[in-house]
């Protein structure tokens, strides 16, 4: 399709969709022309793109710029470039067509009967306690759209490498990131097996840990987690001891079933094992309240229609209510 046809068709999407009501199609293509310019620094390969003349996308731009009353190319005879004010003009209309084109590729898919493909990165936790119980509802729901999941507990860069969103805790996303929660705040606890204590007894205290065999955490920052407890307003962090590190929760809850020592983990994961007296709770008390699991996504990039239909599914499902 055509620059100029696509830029019509979002036009028309506009006036459809009521997002820039005191625009006109006229001038939503003067701006599309101005970005193309922008994205190219030359009136000429952007008329070329057109199938126009450099003067004429010159004309427009000018009188665009005496509509707006600021000047938005910087023009030599060798190079085009955009200035302050443009630039900051090129980065909003470059996100709202984005925008637009992304509602427009929505309505073909429906029309189609295909909806795209999404690359989500995920936490190993969250694939368990989210993504597996709503998975077959999700596939029945939206048959059309291919989505790829990398279950991944090292933190990546998700825009960098190439994923429409990532889903981890809400306390370690990016803060350039947008993030949308879909649990409520986590709680964690200490687990341990009932073997375990009978032979090494019970901590009243989380300093009591410190003479405890413990199942410690690296995180997918590299990091040992030290872990949280609160009681009302008194909250300690213990960096406790253990010859066991494990990055995997899944792991680590087997072998603290096994009887090798404590692990902090959701309580939301060990509750299968705490039911049936696998695991009992050591420290009840003492439990931490955690950032909910969030999706988040660049600011820069609108949300993909497979990762908000995946979201919205979570919400009606409701795994961890």
């Amino acid at each position: 399709m055509s620059f100029y046809l696509w830029t019509n068709a979002q036009a028309v999407a506009i006036s459809m969709m009521g997002v820039v009501m005191s625009l006109s199609r006229a001038e939503v293509y003067d701006l599309s022309i101005f970005l193309l310019i922008v994205q190219y620094r030359s009136f000429r390969k952007a008329a070329d793109n057109l199938g126009v003349t450099a003067s004429a996308l010159s004309h427009r731009v000018k009188a665009l710029e005496e509509r707006l009353g600021v000047r938005l190319l910087n023009r030599t005879s060798r190079s085009v470039a955009p200035t302050v004010a443009g630039s900051a003009l090129a980065e909003k209309v470059s996100a709202g067509l984005d925008l637009i084109n992304s509602g427009l590729e929505e309505l073909h898919g429906h029309h189609e009967g295909t909806a795209g493909s999404v690359r989500l990165n995920v936490l190993r936790d969250a694939s368990i306690l989210l993504l597996r119980p709503v998975l077959p509802i999700f596939l029945q729901r939206f048959p059309n759209i291919e989505l790829e999941i990398a279950v991944d507990d090292h933190f990546v860069d998700v825009t960098a490498e190439g994923f429409d969103a990532g889903l981890r805790y809400g306390g370690t996303i990016p803060e350039d990131m947008i993030a949308i929660p879909l649990t409520p705040p986590l709680k964690w606890v200490v687990v341990g097996a009932p073997g375990y204590f009978e032979r090494r007894g019970r901590p009243e205290l989380p300093d009591d840990l410190l003479s405890h065999q413990c199942i410690r955490i690296r995180t997918g920052r590299g990091q040992i987690y030290k872990w949280e407890f609160e009681q009302g307003d008194d909250r300690r962090e213990i960096d406790v001891p253990g010859s066991l590190i494990s990055s995997e929760s899944a792991f680590a809850i087997n072998a603290a079933i096994d009887g090798i020592g404590l692990f902090y983990c959701l309580e939301k994961l060990a509750s299968p094992h705490l039911a049936a007296g696998r695991l009992e709770v050591a420290l009840p008390q003492w439990s931490s309240i955690g950032p909910p699991l969030s999706m988040y996504y660049s600011s820069r990039r609108q949300l993909p229609f497979g990762i908000s239909a995946l979201i919205q599914v979570i919400r009606d499902i409701n795994p961890l209510k």
